[in-house]
């Protein structure tokens, strides 16, 4: 057989070329990921940590002034069919007597999604008690959160992981 002088030999510097080669493209897609996933989430949980930290010395305090107080609430909710959700809250003081005057928010939120979250338009009846509706409610996991407050300084608030059906 006649020997070609075409003949391919690995050579080192090839194996040099396909070396550097192999390493530049990892680098590249390596740096390329990182740019994208600074640029896409900056590490970062709140804008202004300082502040938040503020308020949460806030929120720590609130939770304090409301252990005090030694309120009793308590919520019932109840899905219905068609997609409604009815709330009834009745709130008394560590005495006995019933709560009245306050404005109370209630809300439904998703874990998962924010988008889903629901209000409740409450109103006040007799002797503390309060009731609201949301429209629109599906069924699943919710976390129902109330607050209530009064002369614009909230009182109360309290956050509980319910499941709907």
């Amino acid at each position: 057989m006649p020997r070609r002088n075409s003949e391919w030999r690995l050579t080192g510097g090839k194996v040099l070329v396909m070396l550097i080669a192999f390493f530049g493209i990892v680098i590249g897609v390596n740096a390329t990921m990182a740019r994208l996933a600074v640029s896409t989430l900056p590490g970062t949980d709140v804008d202004n940590p300082y502040s938040e930290g503020l308020a949460y010395d806030k929120e720590i305090a609130a939770a304090r002034d409301q252990s005090r107080r030694n309120w009793k609430v308590d919520a019932h909710i109840e899905r219905h069919a068609d997609g409604t959700a009815a709330l009834d809250v009745l709130a008394k003081a560590p005495d006995g007597s019933p709560l009245a005057g306050l404005s109370l928010l209630g809300r439904l939120e998703r874990p998962t999604d924010r988008r889903a979250d629901q209000a409740f338009d409450i109103a006040e009846g007799a002797g503390g008690s309060y009731h609201g509706i949301a429209r629109g409610v599906a069924p699943g996991q919710w976390e129902l959160v109330i607050e209530a407050d009064r002369a614009g300084k909230r009182m109360f608030l309290s956050r509980n992981r319910i499941v709907l059906n």
